[in-house]
């Protein structure tokens, strides 16, 4: 090692013997530089990675290795001083791993210098060190396998320029083997063995921050046989002109065996996909706990099948491999409960035949072009995942990510391929568990209760319910197998002592049939276990189906395993005027309506029959209109019942078609939430810290006005970054970035809300302020630096809260709005009443007013106060932006039904995706700043490596010197 040791240093000096180490060095961290910010553009992808470090570092150390390993020998040869090397009592081994260290230091320096760039990165956005410490370790396996190939023709040849030639050819070969410019002519399989010897395609996977054995091995194998090899041609070079005899033969024997070796591992090692480390935050190229908890719950095998055809887009191709190496892992994880399938349709026909007539799948076209002619080329490319009678499946458009970068650049990646697999398989083990035995997925005993009163005193439509209620127990009864217990109690009963209690404890108030008529009634059902009551509303139409349904919608309550069903109001346009394109200036919410359909059942509801449809286990109000009492009450009993409400609403309505501009707008709500102590501010919340948006600006032209489109940064787009969220919730799990538009301020009444939980969600960046009125189009001409006046007083403003407890119904002490109408329907016999239905009324069952004045602790409200930030127009505009799907608004609030109703496994994976990491709101004189910063910080990284040879070199010549002396002296 000592003699290892020696070799380096004297190799280093030479290096730094002459500028042209300093110039390799310089041209490095200049085209590095120049490649992250001009050619990936750093700041416009605003993505918070250094994937642009190494997305050309494959080709840059093909030139930086050859340029550094072309004289390591080729130079000895042509002065004449390899003799004295091979003669000196140092072995060829010595030799070549001393060269081989002293080049592969000078790449070590050379990323050193490039070390800024990720800690700036970091600096600017939420950096995932995973990749970055994948990249480095990537580039210094390359460059150590580029550099034992440079070596090898070093010593080969006498000529330097023959030397820098053939190692930048046969280092490019080994680069293009795998490459997606020769990929791309073969099919799948074919595809992948070449990706198996392709040095560019290892380098890719471990960049991702994946460390797998079989890449890094495969690097090890090259470094094996090519410093082999040059061992053997020094050797050769000593028996120069000597005739060949046995230990010649035995030394090309065992060069031959040990290379023969090297290359053999890697193809035993190929089908071996568990040795290897996910280093990335959150290990999202692996999968979680929460996936393997959900294979245990597995009772029946589940079958995932991919369709993958030999053919496909190539942008898609090198995704195959990624998704065959993970699913293999949900197979291992799964045992003998998960079979996993990669077929090729076009090979098996009867498999494509299935998969078109009982699965729907079909092959997607793409089209593709050659050096000849453009061609369409039909591809499958499709996961199926069949548990039971329940299969869902992904298609490339629910696996993938799109980044686009300029007009022509697309980059195109799995996007979060666990989560989706994992809430697919979520998605058909609840769909199957749910159409069978409901007890099957309660783990606890259930206490059913009717507060019913006697038959005397009950209209006669209730009489026959509750008929037909004991047949339906007494079914529950019998399939509960014991874990249900039935009470029936009359509240009247005892001089109305249960009457008093339930009233207290539930808010539970008499029935009526009108206003005017003096008899009152009790007819409440209630389900609990321990802690948690659910109490079950009666049918609209008080039929046996209808209660049934109800009573199942209360016992899936407390169940696991089981779709739950969202009950959305939000405005909606008819289908005949969406067909046409016509908007009417009214919001859409077709993507928060698609993510939420992933993993459970959505009911639209207009909340106008005054009710909450009675499966639904959750309530999302977005945007709502002007709702009137009725629907407030519904909403209000819905909460009394122990449900959750999400509401997502202010006072402002904002127009984005033509001009932009702002209205106030009531939409009903305001009264309620204060009348809970949320009060939600007549303003809207501007901060520095924003989003972009394309705002129509006036330009004057020599007394012409034109009026314009520019990208400018708004501080109505409130961008909320970590610091602003609440991290302990496990709302904003998997969330590094959301902006709120045109937020207001909630303020929070700490008396009425005393004894609730309250966590504030959402907060604004401390130097936000609010400002009153609906000038929201920005003047650049009076505040040339934001568009809007700073205000006077600055500081966070909550923008989303979660309130969770006891709460009292609005409607305490007030007539039921259900009777009311009832009443109007009475008094206007001809029919005129808009609210009617088209039925008969003598066809109509009774409105029986059931009204709650108080809620279980299990109560929730969650507000989002904006209207806007989920609506289909801004998440589109937040798409074009990043130049990648916009979704942080929808996962917030899909997390939010998550963790609402208790199922949150899925919270720690949504929201990983490798375009989720958006770089802080950043000034143009800002992002100048840090691009000449680094281009500073790479001009004195050289100048220390400068000193520090300065340095070196008079230490090493003053010792020499001190030698010469006490070697003069004892002469």
């Amino acid at each position: 090692m000592n003699t290892i040791a020696r070799i380096v240093c004297k190799e280093f000096a030479a290096f730094f013997s002459s500028p042209a180490a300093f110039i390799f060095l310089g041209t490095f961290l200049a085209v590095n530089l120049f490649i992250f910010f001009w050619v990936e553009t750093f700041f416009s992808t605003n993505i918070a990675e250094v994937r642009a470090l190494f997305i050309w570092m494959p080709i840059l150390l093909i030139l930086l290795t050859a340029a550094i390993t072309m004289r390591s020998w080729s130079e000895e040869r042509r002065a004449g001083t390899i003799e004295f090397l091979l003669t000196a009592p140092v072995s060829p081994l010595a030799l070549v791993l001393g060269k081989f260290i002293a080049c592969l230091g000078l790449v070590g320096v050379a990323l050193t210098l490039t070390l800024p760039l990720p800690v700036t990165v970091s600096l600017l956005g939420p950096l995932d060190w995973g990749p970055v410490i994948g990249g480095y370790l990537a580039t210094l396996f390359l460059a150590a396998a580029y550099i034992s190939i440079g070596l090898f023709v070093s010593v080969k040849s006498e000529n330097q320029l023959v030397s820098l030639i053939t190692t930048t050819i046969v280092c490019t070969l080994f680069y293009l083997i795998g490459s997606d410019l020769l990929v791309a002519f073969f099919g799948n399989r074919v595809t992948e063995l070449l990706q198996l010897f392709g040095s560019g395609s290892r380098f890719q996977s471990i960049t991702r921050g994946v460390i797998d054995l079989r890449d890094l091995y495969y690097y090890l194998s090259i470094m094996g046989v090519f410093l082999t090899l040059n061992v053997y041609g020094l050797e050769k070079l000593r028996w120069a002109d000597n005739p060949d005899n046995r230990r010649h033969r035995a030394w090309r024997a065992a060069a031959g065996l040990l290379m023969a070796n090297a290359v053999a591992a890697n193809l035993w090692l190929a089908p071996i996909g568990v040795l290897r480390t996910d280093l990335t935050e959150g290990s999202i190229y692996s999968i979680s706990e929460t996936t393997r908890n959900y294979l245990r719950q597995l009772k029946e095998p589940l079958l995932i099948r991919g369709y993958f055809s030999p053919q496909t887009h190539p942008l898609l191709a090198p995704l195959v491999p990624r998704l065959r190496d993970l699913l293999e892992e949900y197979a291992i994880a799964g045992g003998n409960r998960v079979r996993v399938e990669f077929i090729d349709p076009l090979e098996n026909p009867e498999l494509e035949q299935e998969a078109g007539q009982r699965y729907g799948i079909r092959p997607v076209p793409f089209q593709t072009a050659s050096k000849y002619q453009s061609a369409v080329t039909n591809s499958y490319f499709h996961l199926l995942i069949q548990y039971g009678d329940q299969f869902e499946i992904l298609s490339f458009r629910d696996l993938i990510d799109v980044k686009v970068r300029g007009e022509e650049h697309i980059d195109v990646d799995l996007g979060n391929p666990e989560y989706d697999i994992t809430r697919t398989i979520k998605k058909v083990l609840y769909n199957y568990q749910g159409g069978g035995d409901l007890f099957t997925a309660v783990d606890q005993d259930l206490h059913f209760t009717g507060y019913l009163s006697l038959d005397t005193m009950l209209p006669e439509e209730l009489v026959r319910l509750k008929a037909e209620l004991y047949g339906l127990l007494d079914d529950l009864q019998a399939k509960s197998r014991g874990r249900l217990q039935v009470t029936v109690v009359d509240p009247d009963a005892e001089g109305g002592t249960v009457a008093r209690q339930i009233e207290e404890q539930y808010g539970f108030r008499p029935m009526a049939l009108g206003l005017f008529d003096p008899r009152s009634f009790w007819f409440y059902l209630t389900l609990s276990s321990g802690d948690q009551t659910v109490e079950i509303p009666l049918p609209d139409d008080l039929s046996r189906d209808g209660l049934k349904r109800s009573i199942d919608a209360g016992v899936k309550r407390f169940a696991s395993g089981l779709t739950k069903t969202i009950a959305l109001h939000a405005p909606s346009l008819p289908p005949e005027m969406m067909q046409f394109g016509m908007t009417g200036g009214s919001r859409q919410f077709v993507l928060l309506k698609n993510m939420l359909t992933e993993q459970h059942r959505i009911v639209e509801t207009d909340l106008q029959k005054g009710q909450v449809p009675a499966e639904a286990d959750l309530l999302l109000v977005s945007a709502p209109d002007s709702l009137n009492e009725k629907q407030i009450f519904a909403v209000d009993q819905f909460l009394m019942k122990g449900g959750t409400v999400i509401v997502a609403d202010s006072p402002y309505n904002v127009l984005l078609e033509g001009s932009l501009a702002a209205e106030s707008h009531a939409s009903g709500l305001n009264t309620w939430l204060a009348f809970h102590g949320i009060g939600v501010g007549d303003s809207m919340v501007l901060d520095p810290q924003n989003s972009s948006f394309p705002v129509p600006v006036e330009r004057n032209v020599g007394g012409f006005t034109i009026q314009e489109t520019r990208l400018v940064n708004y501080p109505y787009f409130v961008d909320i970054r970590p610091d602003g969220m609440n991290q302990d919730s496990g709302i904003t799990s998997g969330l590094n970035q959301v902006t709120m538009n045109w937020a207001s301020p909630i303020s929070i009444d700490q008396e009425k809300n005393r004894a609730r939980t309250v966590t504030r969600l959402l907060e604004s960046s401390p130097q936000s302020w609010t400002a009153p009125g609906t000038m929201i189009q920005p003047n650049y001409r009076t505040y040339p630096d934001l568009g809007f006046k700073p205000g006077d007083e600055h500081g966070r403003e909550l923008l989303a809260v979660a309130i969770e407890g006891t709460f009292s119904s609005y409607f305490v002490g007030k007539p039921s709005p259900l009777l009311d109408q009832q009443e109007q329907r009475l008094d206007d016999p001809s029919g005129t009443d808009e609210s009617m239905d088209d039925a008969e009324p003598e066809n109509q069952p009774p409105v029986i007013a059931r009204q709650i004045d108080k809620s279980p602790e299990t109560a929730r409200i969650i507000l989002f106060a904006s209207r806007n930030f989920l609506d289909d127009t801004i998440l589109g505009i937040g798409t074009s932006m990043m130049g990648t799907g916009y979704f942080s608004p929808l996962q917030l609030v899909a997390n939010s039904v998550d963790w609402s109703l208790e199922d949150r496994g899925l919270l720690e994976i949504r929201g990983r995706s490798q375009f989720a990491r958006s770089l802080l709101p950043l000034t143009r004189d800002t992002q100048l700043f840090w691009e000449y910063l680094n281009y500073g910080l790479a001009f004195a990284g050289l100048l220390v490596v400068w000193l520090l040879r300065s340095y070196f070199t008079r230490h090493r010549r003053a010792a020499y010197l001190q030698i010469l002396q006490q070697s003069n002296g004892r002469v």
